[in-house]
């Protein structure tokens, strides 16, 4: 009897959320990757020398994503779980309460070292406090705090410096600086693990920090020529490629693009689009563009995709896409924006 609130509540648990894929190999390094740009990343560095798990399914968005009860399972098994904190996945610290108490999976928030973005719109994303299973259930499932104090760490770190009223922006990687960061504290996580493989993980990883300081490159010179830099997009996602490449950020909607935007806001938009002289209207793929087309209607423009890269539709990954080809379209129609 004592095992019925566990069971439970992994019931609870797969009815949430859409199917992940893959499955622990037994005499490897085994990941859980928590999104598509954490999982590319990893899967780059790591080789065939680990086995990679990405917990978001293809086509789904990650604000509002619920894990499953084989994720828990998966988890409790692997040597690593890389996430990437900044408050993108506030079920994290309650679903590391979940692992199997025997678990000694590593949790490591690789958006650690970041110079974080603070804003004072509502981010959505809860920060653990509705979990997928209720705080009676982490009790019973005999979870091992340390999980979730490595969680609480990283969730809390810039809100608790910045005061209650801001949010810590987590659309890290949407910028390659930021993505370097990422890449080290995964290539530092592998070694780590498995420190037997460490000569391949170095060189892999100083080939994607090539890619990723090409790309870099690139993004500073050609958005240094553009002579506007005002962009609006469908929600706050593109903060820190702003910052780092010189733009201005208008989002309709908030950090979660559940955030809906009150009838003002839309008027004070389509204003600013006439003002500035914008041409597009930038809009996701895996977010509804209503509200990018409403905009666009009312100001009078035309609307573009403006990709977060926070996953991979299924018609890209059948195309073989990837952070680099959607970073190479993100700055291909930003050039033609901002012309």
């Amino acid at each position: 009897m004592l095992l019925m609130p566990a069971l439970l509540a992994l019931l609870v648990l797969t009815a949430c959320g859409a199917k992940s894929s893959g499955s622990i190999v037994e005499g490897k390094v085994n990941v859980i990757t928590t999104f598509y740009p954490i999982y590319e990343f990893t899967n780059e560095i790591g080789g065939d020398d680990i086995n990679v798990i990405n917990l978001l399914p293809v086509g789904v968005e990650p604000h509002d994503w619920t894990p499953r009860s084989q994720d828990i399972i998966n988890t409790s098994k692997a040597q690593l779980f890389l996430y990437n904190g900044a408050g993108l996945e506030g079920w994290v610290p309650n679903f590391l309460k979940s692992l199997d108490s025997g678990s000694e999976v590593k949790a490591v928030a690789v958006s650690e070292g970041v110079d974080y973005i603070m804003t004072d719109e509502d981010d959505g994303h809860n920060h653990g406090g509705e979990a997928h299973a209720e705080d009676e259930h982490a009790d019973e499932a005999h979870a091992d705090e340390e999980h979730a104090d490595e969680a609480h760490a990283d969730e809390e770190h810039a809100d608790e410096a910045a005061g209650d009223s801001l949010h810590t922006d987590p659309h890290t990687w949407v910028s390659p600086k930021s993505a370097l960061i990422m890449a080290e504290n995964i290539r530092e996580s592998l070694v780590a693990a498995d420190p037997e493989h460490q000569a391949g993980y170095e060189e892999r990883y100083s080939k994607l920090v090539e890619r990723l300081q090409a790309l870099d490159s690139k993004f500073e010179t050609e958005l240094a020529k553009v002579p506007n830099k005002e962009i609006v997009v469908s929600h706050q996602a593109f903060a820190y490629l702003a910052r780092d490449y010189g733009l201005s950020q208008h989002a309709i909607m908030g950090l979660s693009p559940d955030a809906e935007p009150r009838g003002q806001d839309l008027v004070n938009l389509a204003a600013l689009v006439k003002e500035e002289g914008i041409k597009y209207i930038f809009f996701e793929e895996l977010v509804s563009d209503k509200l990018a087309k409403t905009l666009a209607a009312e100001a009078g423009v035309e609307t573009m995709v403006l990709n977060p890269v926070e996953g991979l539709t299924e018609a890209q990954e059948k195309n073989g896409d990837n952070y680099f080809t959607l970073m190479e379209k993100n700055l291909q129609n930003l050039i033609q924006a901002l012309q």
